[in-house]
């Protein structure tokens, strides 16, 4: 059962409704987060109704190879070849090839297994073969068979940096190389003013077809606001005429994986479910978070269900909470 907030502090019961046929789901994604309630909607929904939107912000160049580690996580988690130790790269994974780099004194401090390697190797062959970001993406989904459509934010290069006492430093090596221990005072999205929206996602939002947008419970600083920095994509997502409905990321003040509760610290953000719901501002009609959490000062209207994806049961019961969300703000 999930439960609303409806502007008091008693929550009202609402029956969770088979999802409608007909109708997109717009999902905006990071990393390991987003794709356990990806991997949720897509055993709720046709895959032909679900789209996700990637950050493509942590996309970097490392051994010389084009690396989209939130598009892979995504991928290989809906074509079941995620390994669900790590939350990211592909299971029964060898690390032959990053031995023998660290034996000939290269970089090993971002590893890539042996079979996350291909990925690389072919996306940056077919990259500078002239194809795009998309067109690869979409090549890779079907091969390995990820049914839903993953899209890229953009086919635009768009770099997410942080900046440290030391200076300015790519977010992979600020994130990976350093751990993320340097304080940050600052984030920015180098490359995103002159980025282009993904040309699907735009046709897609102007449709008329999609019932939710669903912004997942990814980091709101790293992985969704560079997706909304992209010129047009903000706009869209407001003015589609579908509910726009988020998943907190932080549970009882503390973020369940990944660096959003320290850099929201580092920041002087709020770290709570509310502080995330402000961030996003006037862009929500419907905020999922914990019963226990504090709603106070969201100005969409909450929705309470548990929100800690452990398994594949919990996967699937927040995804049919987002959309019950969803049909209830249509409603």
């Amino acid at each position: 059962m999930i439960a609303s907030d409806r502007g008091g502090p008693k929550a009202q019961s609402v029956n969770r409704p088979r999802p409608p046929s007909g109708g997109t789901v717009l999902a905006l994604s990071g990393g390991i987060g987003g794709a356990k309630l990806a991997l949720g909607l897509s055993h709720v929904l046709p895959p032909e109704q679900l789209t996700i939107l990637a950050n493509t912000g942590d996309d970097f160049e490392h051994l010389g190879l084009a690396i989209s580690p939130d598009l892979d996580t995504l991928m290989y988690t809906l074509a079941g070849l995620d390994n669900p130790e790590t939350g990211w790269g592909r299971r029964d994974e060898s690390w032959a090839f990053m031995e023998a780099v660290g034996a000939l004194g290269g970089a090993t401090w971002f590893r890539l297994g042996d079979r996350d390697l291909a990925t690389h190797v072919e996306r940056t062959r077919r990259l500078r073969g002239g194809e795009t970001l998309s067109a690869i993406t979409a090549e890779f989904c079907r091969r390995l068979g990820a049914r839903p459509r993953i899209l890229p934010m953009s086919d635009d290069p768009v770099r997410t940096r942080v900046l440290t006492i030391q200076g300015w430093v790519d977010f992979q090596d600020w994130f990976v190389g350093q751990q993320a221990r340097p304080a940050i005072r600052a984030v920015q999205f180098r490359g995103a003013r002159d980025a282009a929206p993904q040309p699907e996602a735009m046709a897609l939002l102007a449709s008329g077809t999609v019932r939710a947008v669903v912004i997942c419970p990814s980091n709101p600083l790293i992985s969704i606001e560079p997706i909304l920095a992209v010129p047009g994509l903000r706009d869209a997502i407001r003015d589609c005429g579908a509910p726009v409905i988020a998943v907190s990321p932080i549970i009882g003040g503390q973020a369940v994986k990944g660096p959003t509760a320290k850099m929201l610290s580092e920041l002087g953000e709020a770290v709570s479910a509310a502080g995330v719901a402000r961030r996003y501002g006037e862009l929500l009609t419907g905020y999922v978070m914990e019963p226990a959490d504090d709603a106070t000062g969201i100005a969409a209207r909450v929705f309470r269900a548990p929100t800690l994806m452990r398994g594949l049961p919990d996967k699937i019961a927040l995804a049919q909470a987002v959309l019950a969300a969803a049909e209830a703000c249509r409603a």
